[in-house]
C-alpha cells in the first residue's frame, strides 16, 4: 500500500473507526488509543493489505483490539455498569436513552450493532470481521434490536 493510500485510509475511517470503538467501549480515550493502534498495525502491515478492502480491515482490528480491551478490563473490574459520563445530568434525551440502552447489550451484540446499523456493513462482511456465520449476525442483531426497543419503549413518551 502507497504511502498516499495509508494516508487516504486515514482521512476518510479513521473518525469512523473511533466512534465505532468509543460506542463499542464507552470511553472515549481508550477508543482513540486504540483508532491509533489500529493504524499503527496498519502501517506496519501496509504492504500486505489490499487497500479496496482497507475499510474492513481497519475495523476489524480496532473490533479485535477492543475485544481484547475488554477482556483484560474484566480480569481487573468485574462490575457491569453504565459509564458515568454517558448518562448525562439534564433531562433524558434520545441520545442517552440509546446509549444506555447500548451499553445493556453484549460486546458481540453491541459491535453487530453498530457495524450494521451505524457503518452499514453487510451481514456476510460483519460475519467475517467478527468470525461469525451470516445467521448467527442475524440472531445476535434480532436479540439486540428487541433488547433495544424493550428498553426504549415508546419513544414518544420520552418527549
Amino acid at each position: 500500500m502507497p504511502h498516499h493510500l495509508y494516508n487516504q485510509s486515514v482521512h476518510d475511517y479513521s473518525n469512523r473507526v473511533c466512534r465505532f470503538v468509543d460506542k463499542l467501549l464507552m470511553d472515549s480515550v481508550v477508543a482513540k488509543d486504540i483508532t491509533q493502534e489500529a493504524y499503527m498495525r496498519l502501517w506496519e502491515k501496509r504492504d500486505s493489505v489490499d487497500f479496496e478492502k482497507v475499510r474492513a480491515w481497519l475495523f476489524t482490528t480496532a473490533y479485535r483490539l477492543s475485544m481484547d480491551h475488554i477482556q483484560r478490563q474484566k480480569r481487573f473490574d468485574r462490575e457491569e455498569r453504565i459509564p458515568e459520563f454517558w448518562v448525562e445530568p439534564e433531562n433524558p434525551d434520545l441520545k442517552r436513552i440509546v446509549n444506555e440502552s447500548l451499553a445493556l447489550l453484549s460486546e458481540v451484540q453491541r459491535s453487530i450493532v453498530l457495524l450494521k446499523d451505524y457503518e452499514g456493513y453487510s451481514y456476510d462482511e460483519i460475519g467475517e470481521m467478527l468470525n461469525l456465520s451470516e445467521q448467527q449476525v442475524k440472531v445476535y442483531l434480532f436479540r439486540a434490536r428487541k433488547k433495544v426497543k424493550e428498553y426504549i419503549g415508546d419513544l414518544r413518551l420520552v418527549f
